[in-house]
This record gives C-alpha cells, structure tokens and sequence, in this order.
C-alpha cells in the first residue's frame, strides 16, 4: 500500500469538533486518507467514545474561543482521560493560554484552552503577514506525531519536509520543551508544540493541505489514536 492510499479498515474512530471555524471538509478528507473513521459533531457529548479529537479552525482567536466555549469543559475532560487531542492552526493557537490578537484589536483578554501554558503573539518585525505558503520544517525533538518526517528520527534540529501555513500569530510556549518543530519567518517559531504528557499538541500549518508530509502527520495522528 503506498502512503498516499487509505487502508481498507479504519484504525481510529475520530472526532472533528464542528464549532463554525475551519475547514472541516478538508480536514475530513484528509484524515479519511490517513486511516480514520471521521465523525463531525457539535455535541461535546460524543468526545468520550472517541479515539481521538481534532480541533480545526481558521479565523480570529476571540472568535474561536467565543465559539468553543460549549465545548471547553469536554475539551478538558478529554485531555484529563488522556485522550489525544490535536489542534490545527487556529485549533492550535487555542491550546494555548492566551493571544494578544484580541489586543492588537482591542477586545481585551480572552481566555485560550490553557492546556499548552503560552501566548500567541503577533509577527511584528517587519515579517509579510499574514505568513502564507509553503516553508520547510525542523524536527527539534522526538514525537509521535513527526515520526518519519524528515530528521527526526536522528535528533537535534533538522531541516525537514515542507508545509503549507496561513496565519498571522505565533504560538510562544511558557515552556520551550513543548515545542516539537519550528520553521522560519522572518524569526523561528514553533510550528509544531505538544504538552508534556504529549497527549495534546498541534500543528501551526494545515496538514490536510501539505502534500505527502502532512499525510505522515495524519497518519501519526491517527496511529496514537489506534487502540491497542
């Protein structure tokens, strides 16, 4: 079977939350290819039965947190139960405790999910934003979700394949530990961060949209998702 074909049984039930932000039909498709049964809910209630939660989103951080809300407690009782939980780019940002683009537009604090200790902050060096398009990857530590991306699986930092982003915050972890791979714009940033127990963790770029890479990732995703 080659990477690009789904195999024949699912390996993972997996849940997509439907909160009104992000591309769900993509993000379907694509973990539909890497061996997942997808389910689109907006009942917190079908969490629990799930191998594994995806959390997408495209849009405002204030917007996605108002619309998560419903959801925030499930989201923490997933990640208490160990369940994996994944957030892609703006799900991502929301693992995270905070986001200065609320400020940037003057609506004040807005409260993230928290799981993932941190702040998203806002390229301001001069960097083209909103950071859109292709840029390469650099493995910074071992986790599941990058094995066999290019690099990591030999240590230290290196260049690995490329990945398609679309965003104008950075995630800025409290804790350096909890980021997995970076990439560069204008500065380094964390393109991929995960928690300490590495149960929760996201990915900056959209994977459904990176080619045979963000193919891998799925499909690690959906391998930590795998009951044994």
């Amino acid at each position: 079977m080659s990477l690009s074909e789904p195999p024949s049984e699912a390996l993972a039930d997996v849940v997509i939350v439907d909160y009104g932000l992000g591309n769900l039909r993509s993000a379907t498709r694509g973990l539909e290819r890497a061996g997942a049964a997808v389910t689109i809910t907006d009942d917190p209630d079908d969490f629990a039965a799930a191998d594994g939660i995806v959390l997408p989103g495209v849009g405002a951080f204030r917007e996605g947190m108002e619309n998560a809300g419903p959801y925030r407690e499930a989201l923490a009782d997933a990640v208490v139960r160990g369940q994996p939980v994944f957030g892609i780019c703006l799900g991502m940002q929301m693992l995270l405790t905070s986001s200065e683009e609320a400020d940037h537009a003057g609506e004040g604090d807005v409260v993230g999910l928290d799981f993932i200790p941190g702040r998203n902050l806002r390229f301001d060096e001069g960097q083209k934003v909103p950071h859109m398009g292709w840029n390469d990857l650099s493995v910074e530590r071992d986790h599941p979700l990058v094995t066999g991306v290019d690099g990591s699986d030999r240590g230290g930092s290196v260049d690995g394949e490329y990945a398609y982003f679309v965003h104008s915050y950075y995630a800025v972890p409290d804790d350096e530990g909890a980021v997995v791979a970076t990439t560069d714009h204008g500065r380094t940033f964390p393109a991929v961060i995960a928690n300490e127990d590495g149960t929760v963790f996201g990915t900056q770029f959209h994977p459904e949209k990176s080619g045979e890479t963000g193919l891998t990732i799925l499909r690690n995703f959906v391998d930590i998702c795998s009951p044994e």
